[in-house]
């Protein structure tokens, strides 16, 4: 069993393609058309309305006694993890360019994605029977723009010539020889991911699809694992609350219902076309099904970040929200969605505002809940610029701990790291492990607007338990308070997320596109683009950079380009206006505390944060 991938830009023909990829392979009796709303793979009432794709989709198919799976991906640049997760269980990909259009940003973002994996690509040049398409052109541009090492998938002395630059092999044998069997290089170089075939097509008219069949008959081959491997790489739940789905890749191995894996037991195995599925009890090596009674997690890390966070305004009972985005969370972990106390309101994280109109209809078609988002705001982190030592004290009748950090500036882009000074005779290992495991197993919160601490070098210098109270959440209250303690005495310093940027447009938009730039305050340099067009490449404030795409094909007529990757955090320029504008108050936050407790006359008392020093029991 192998797995093709289909990835494009938004409205590059994606869909349209794998509904003739079906059809041909005999999976469809009839075609399904995006336009009309009966693509097998657009199933969800949100893509039919709003005629993308947002949701993997995914069919088995056969080809020339061969069997595959097909996976077409989200083209939206606001979906995009859910791309980046399916990556991982392709064996091949194919990109789908419009002849038209060209190399889009997304395009580049996908090439990026697909080259960071090793994945064999093969790019599909689409919409040539459409007035203004020059698959010359675009293929230039993959060369060009994208520097991929794509060529016409022919025999040819043009295709020979080609190859024989990517292989020393293969230039000594067309050098020495005079030339070499094509079809055989190209296909090793494909499977080494050092060639990119190209083939052209309408995939509308049904052109150039059977060409791209053989191809992928041919080329692709199933990547080798040398251990039984359970790759999952979606997360979906059934109507509502239901059971849970985890989509898996299985590699280096069968895999049998009722089986065991890692201490859980797989209850089913389904094999899923569309939005049906038929149950099996076992799928081969190389197979793609959805398994329940599997509780393995998401991959969280990744190129594709969040770099917005919005409120949830909604009326609806607060457990049934709250149920329904665990759900999505759990299907997507970079949703992160919180509760915060200090506001009252759920939280979630998002890619960008597409995202968030789609996680509102969502709510409401699956869950029954009617709910808003706030405007997007950068998704903030929090730093500090000076040493400090926080003190925690958690001493309530029957309870005990006291925890001393030291917290001190860290790296820019190394998170929250741990140390520990602290001699087990002084406080035995088993709660200085514990203080650790509390300090990683939710995010720290900053001071100045709740956001998540990073860049911060944690150290245990002591600290003290009872003999006879102290039990296992003692630590967890104490350590927190530490931290908290800490940050409320430090110099604070709040951080946004930053794209790396390139911008291309016609050299008479330049005006308006540089004057954007400056506004987003963004620092760049000027690239060279070509004749007649104007090219710049930076870094920016993620939060405005965006939601600028929609700006700049305005601007320029839909010409203009924009290339958006994330590149860490950066020191927010107005601070002061940026943290009243979030209005966070520390005090307000309960489930962030930082004042202690200490016990007097057989009852506990909350001792101000600023007064716990004078109070501490560990010199």
């Amino acid at each position: 069993m192998k797995t093709i991938g289909i990835l494009a830009h938004v409205d590059a023909g994606k869909t349209t393609l794998s509904e003739q990829i079906l059809y041909r392979a005999g999976v469809r009796r009839t075609l399904g058309r995006v336009d009309e709303g009966t693509a097998l793979l657009d199933a969800d009432e949100i893509e039919r309305r709003r005629g993308i794709t947002v949701f993997l989709g995914l069919a088995p198919f056969t080809l020339d006694g061969q069997e595959f799976t097909l996976l077409d991906t989200p083209g939206h640049a606001d979906f995009s993890a859910e791309t980046e997760r399916a990556i991982a269980a392709m064996d091949a990909a194919v990109v789908v360019v419009s002849a038209v259009e060209g190399v889009q940003a997304q395009t580049e973002a996908l090439w990026e994605l697909l080259r960071e994996k090793g994945v064999p690509t093969l790019f599909f040049i689409n919409k040539t029977d459409r007035e203004g398409a020059d698959a010359a052109r675009v293929t230039g541009a993959l060369q060009t723009e994208l520097r991929a090492p794509a060529c016409l998938y022919e025999e040819s002395e043009r295709a020979a010539e080609f190859l024989a630059g990517l292989d020393d092999a293969l230039l000594e044998a067309y050098l020495e020889q005079g030339g070499f069997a094509v079809r055989p290089a190209a296909a090793r170089l494909f499977r080494e991911a050092r060639y990119c075939p190209v083939l052209c097509g309408a995939a509308l008219r049904g052109e150039g699809v059977d060409e791209l069949l053989a191809a992928l008959s041919y080329l692709v081959e199933r990547r080798p694992a040398h251990t039984r491997t359970i790759t999952p790489f979606r997360i979906r739940h059934e109507a509502g609350f239901g059971a849970r789905l985890t989509f898996v890749r299985v590699t280096g191995g069968p895999l049998r219902a009722k089986e065991v894996w890692n201490g859980e037991k797989i209850s089913e195995l389904r094999v899923y076309t569309g939005e049906k599925f038929v149950t099996v009890p076992e799928v081969e090596d190389g197979a793609v099904c959805a398994a329940t009674g599997l509780t393995l997690p998401l991959p969280t890390a990744g190129a594709v970040q969040p770099v917005l966070t919005a409120q949830v305004e909604t009326t609806a009972d607060r457990d049934e929200v709250r149920r329904a985005l665990d759900t999505l969370t759990d299907e997507d972990p970079l949703l992160a969605a919180n509760w915060r106390a200090d506001t009252g309101r759920f939280e979630v994280q998002a890619m960008g505002e597409i995202q968030l109109e789609v996680l509102g209809e969502v709510l409401r078609t699956r869950f029954g809940i009617e709910a808003a988002f706030s405007e997007g705001r950068p998704l903030y982190r929090e730093t500090i610029l000076n040493t400090v030592t926080g003190y925690g004290h958690y001493e309530p009748l029957r309870h005990y701990a006291e925890v001393h950090l030291r917290l001190v500036p860290g790296e820019r882009g190394g998170g929250v790291t741990f140390d520990s000074a602290c001699p087990t005779d002084v406080l035995p290992a088993q709660f200085q492990h514990a203080v650790r495991t509390h300090l990683f197993e939710k995010p720290l919160r900053g001071v100045l607007t709740g956001a998540p601490l990073t860049d911060v070098h944690i150290t245990l210098l002591t600290g003290r338990a009872h003999e006879k109270h102290t039990e296992g959440g003692d630590f967890r209250e104490a350590t927190r308070r530490a931290v908290r303690q800490g940050l409320m005495q430090a110099e604070s310093r709040l951080l946004e997320p930053y794209y790396a940027f390139t911008v291309r447009c016609g050299a008479d938009s330049a005006g308006r596109v540089l004057a954007a730039l400056q506004r987003m305050g963004c620092d760049f340099t000027p690239m060279d683009a070509g004749a007649g067009r104007f090219g710049a490449s930076g870094r920016g404030p993620a939060a405005p950079l965006a939601g600028y795409a929609r700006e700049l094909a305005a601007d320029t007529g839909g010409t203009g380009r924009l290339r958006l990757a994330f590149d860490g955090y950066e020191p927010v320029r107005e601070q002061d206006q940026a943290v009243a504008a979030v209005g966070y108050d520390p005090a307000r936050d309960t489930e962030n505390p930082a004042h202690s407790v200490f016990c007097k006359k057989g009852a506990g008392y909350p001792v101000p944060w600023d007064e716990v020093p004078l109070m501490i029991h560990c010199k």
